[in-house]
């Protein structure tokens, strides 16, 4: 792979999104394509091993064959007002919605008012999901969810309400609304921990930073549980690894949260590679596909600091990431 040829690109958000406005990251060209290495910035270089792993596997050694040749996907909705929020859902074309909540301590009327506007967008027949990344404790959960429950017309669940597992499984027990893990299964060293401990109806598999297609697919198979495939906010290179998961699950009960792009001011890919959602529903890609060059410039992020950050990060994870595979290697050998 082209290491130091790695591309850094920026890429303004339209709407503050996960405490972001401007999404960064590197774009590695190898011999079976382009892959995306965009970890944020709380991930430790141990953890970006994993971001690493997926940039390799889709630039090197590609995925598995799929069994369905589009995916269905959610519209998200960021922490905006209820007018705004109205309009998101409204353009999307797609008949179910993920909406961010919890983005503050004092959210709970905001939320409220957004789901209520998401509702009336969809329609009575439109299914309405929200995330809180972890923002609850267990008693808080269990005396909001079912006030966000009544404002949306009805949730089909809940996304990461607490932080543990333990407290993930103590509100399942005390609320009607399924309860989906996210960041409980892709920072947790044992993904079946989620399983085991009762904590969650349904997994949220996002494979840029599990490492791969190949090994998400090993984790959706060891959780048991109906899986969501979403995005960690990659432009079009990284979201076709999330698409070419998607596609590659045996089973697929519920809409994807891969509708991501709306979410950036641009992509760099020309508009007809673009994995913009069409009615609801995104191809599944069999290779990633190939930076516009024009775009790569465009997007390139400027400041020779961060130019500089981006590349210390990278040789320092890729250190991180031979490390890993040399252990796993060992382990699988029985040394």
């Amino acid at each position: 792979m082209d290491f130091e040829g790695a591309r850094v690109y920026a890429i303004p958000l339209t709407t503050r999104f996960r405490g972001i406005t401007v999404r960064e990251g590197m774009l590695i060209q190898g011999p079976a394509g382009w892959g995306e290495f965009c970890p944020f910035r709380e991930y430790d270089d141990r953890e970006a091993a994993n971001w690493l792993a997926t940039a390799i596997e889709a630039a090197t050694l590609g995925w598995p064959e799929p069994v369905r040749d589009r995916v269905p996907v959610n519209c998200t909705v960021p922490a905006v007002g209820p007018h705004r929020a109205h309009e998101i859902v409204s353009g999307s074309g797609c008949h179910t919605a993920k909406v961010k909540v919890a983005d503050h301590p004092d959210a709970l009327n905001e939320d409220l008012a957004r789901l209520e506007a998401v509702r009336d967008a969809l329609g009575p027949q439109g299914a309405i999901r929200v995330d809180a990344n972890g923002g609850w404790d267990t008693d808080t959960a269990v005396a909001v969810i079912p006030r966000l429950d009544r404002a949306a017309g009805g949730l089909q669940y809940v996304e990461q309400p607490c932080r543990s597992i333990e407290e993930l499984a103590a509100v399942r027990r005390r609320v009607a609304v399924p309860i989906a893990a996210d960041e409980s299964i892709r920072r947790a060293e044992d993904p079946l921990r989620v399983a085991l401990a009762a904590a969650a109806d349904i997994a949220v598999i996002k494979c840029t930073p599990l490492g791969g297609v190949h090994r998400s697919l090993q984790v959706a198979e060891a959780a048991g549980l109906p899986c969501v495939v979403s995005s960690a906010l990659e432009t079009s290179v990284g979201l076709a690894a999330q698409l070419a998961l998607a596609g590659a699950l045996p089973d697929l009960d519920f809409a994807c949260g891969l509708g991501t792009l709306s979410l950036l001011s641009g992509d760099v890919v020309h508009e007809r590679d673009s994995l913009r959602p069409v009615a609801g529903c995104l191809p599944v890609p069999r290779t990633p596909p190939a930076p516009d060059p024009a775009l790569l410039d465009t997007y390139a992020l400027s400041d020779p600091a961060q130019q500089q950050h981006w590349r210390a990060r990278l040789r320092r994870v890729r250190l991180a990431w031979a490390e890993a595979s040399h252990d796993q290697a060992g382990w699988r050998a029985g040394g």
